[in-house]
């Protein structure tokens, strides 16, 4: 049970996607009768023929933060307002998703339930990445993954990896994927990995395509920190499938949780397991 205080809800739309206008009004339609006000992202009001609102400013004046769409729109939403604290709530406008779970038909009780507190917070852990380049540092954060990879087919690639500083495996194949729980029924699960319960303190390197049968995927706890190096060659390092960065010999990426965690608005009687259940037919 939540303290009743969402006056605000920012709406992002999946991009691309001008079809989603109807949905948007729809919306806004059950927010207001809750006396709930509704705005949106200058983007998405761009798409749609909305006045919309820079986002940094709609992270600043909203309670939450409403993405309509898919996984991948919360994902990038989520990362973008990371600093800001927010609260994320994801509608599905089509199928069911990891993260967005909630579905337009849904919404109207959903929303009930919301403006009387009744929903939850689920805060999830989020990768923290500073990579060096040429004495330089870009720091990023990923709510699924980081993953170095072969920038060619034809080659494999050597990842040297340290844990707190000390030499822990050399991976040789096509690269590495380093998951949050959150991304763990990710390209995680798709490389052989762990699924690992969304609200755990931990993280998971799991080698894709290794050329050795000993590689096997590793679970670490939350308190310790990574260092990945490419000696002899040169890798992409991706961030949850969406930022790329090249990442050149003599380059090296430190991954560990970030101290603060993303939001998740759910539902009361939201279960996990049941997601799982209905993505992964499990059990079946």
């Amino acid at each position: 049970m939540q303290t009743n205080s969402i006056k605000k809800v920012g709406v992002i739309l999946r991009p691309s996607t001008p079809e989603l206008k109807s949905g948007f009004y729809k919306l806004e339609k059950i927010f207001n009768k809750h006396n709930i006000e509704v705005y949106i992202d200058s983007i998405s009001g761009g798409m749609i023929d909305v006045m919309g609102m820079e986002f940094e400013i709609l992270c600043q004046q909203c309670d939450i933060l409403l993405t309509l769409g898919g996984d991948g729109t919360l994902i990038s939403v989520v990362r973008r307002s990371f600093n800001y604290d927010i609260p994320v709530l994801g509608v599905y406008a089509g199928n069911l998703g990891f993260l967005a779970d909630v579905s337009m038909d849904e919404l109207d009780d959903f929303v009930a339930n919301l403006a009387c507190g009744k929903y939850r917070i689920d805060e999830r852990a989020v990768l923290e990445a500073n990579l060096t380049k040429n004495g330089h540092e870009i720091k990023m954060y990923a709510f699924n993954d980081v993953v170095l990879t072969r920038p060619s087919i034809s080659n494999m690639i050597t990842i040297e990896t340290l844990v707190d500083g000390k030499a822990f495996n050399t991976y040789y194949g096509d690269g590495v994927v380093v998951s949050t729980p959150t991304g763990s029924t990710a390209y995680n699960l798709s490389a052989g990995g762990p699924v690992l319960f969304p609200l755990t303190n931990v993280f998971a390197l799991t080698p894709i395509c290794p050329h050795s049968l000993t590689q096997r995927p590793v679970v670490l706890p939350g308190t310790f920190s990574i260092e990945m190096k490419t000696p002899n060659n040169r890798a992409l390092m991706i961030i949850d499938g969406q930022d790329m960065h090249e990442f050149e010999q003599g380059d090296s990426v430190h991954i560990k949780l970030a101290t603060k965690t993303a939001k998740l608005i759910h539902r009361e009687e939201f279960n996990y397991f049941d997601v799982l259940k209905q993505k992964l037919n499990w059990g079946e």
